[in-house]
């Protein structure tokens, strides 16, 4: 019975001196059987996933955006580019037009208001009237100057008034300029993961305070 006593009695000290040796191991033990730990871990996961996604929409529409620009620069078609950035920025959050741009509205097409200003010089005058201002420009400011020709057209302008043409009636602002509103949610993979967080965060503080009050 002696010997009984005396080997139980040795097995709680080893035990013992294993605890002490071991305080930082005890204390993710007790963690880990908390109630609220995984709570704890879902929150992180679903954190980590939301700011993953959020980053891709903001890249995405920095992407549909400079789009938007290389078709104005290139007299391709505007429209289409700027459908699919206005789909994009419509359903997904944190796409806030604004993001690195300080001008307003943040979509300036200035390619597309030339053009547009072209066509409202033309219709305002005679055709040989413009022609002669075109000509008198491009051999002004030849392309090796200007390839694009934009540099010309506050000569062609000038020309036509100088020689007693029209004055073109003022674009809309509308035809050129673009903002989109992005939502402050959107049923994406961010909007959901956001969702999921918050949820497993609340959960979290309510399981961490009941098992407070219970302790």
């Amino acid at each position: 019975m002696l010997r009984r006593i005396s080997f139980l009695t040795k097995c709680l000290q080893r035990a013992n001196i294993t605890v002490r040796m071991n305080p930082l191991n005890q204390r993710l033990l007790k963690l880990r059987q908390a109630p609220y730990f995984p709570f704890l871990v879902l929150f992180l996961i679903c954190g980590i996933v939301c700011l993953s996604a959020l980053r891709h929409n903001n890249t995405t529409m920095v992407k549909l955006r400079n789009d938007v620009y290389t078709a104005d620069k290139a007299g391709g078609d505007v429209n289409v580019a700027l459908n699919k950035l206005r789909a994009y920025v419509y359903g997904h959050m944190n796409t806030d037009l604004s993001s690195g741009i300080s001008v307003k509205p943040p979509i300036q097409l200035p390619y597309t208001y030339e053009r547009l200003l072209n066509q409202a010089q033309q219709s305002a005058n005679n055709s040989s009237l413009y022609t002669e201002a075109e000509n008198y420009c491009q051999a002004l400011i030849p392309a090796s100057v200007s390839v694009s020709g934009r540099g010309r057209i506050g000569c062609v302008q000038d020309y036509i008034m100088s020689h007693g043409g029209k004055q073109s009636t003022p674009i809309p602002a509308a035809l050129y300029q673009f903002d989109f509103a992005s939502p402050s949610w959107s049923p994406d993979l961010a909007g959901w993961s956001l969702v999921a967080a918050l949820l497993s965060f609340i959960a979290f503080c309510a399981s961490f305070l009941l098992t407070k009050f219970r302790a």
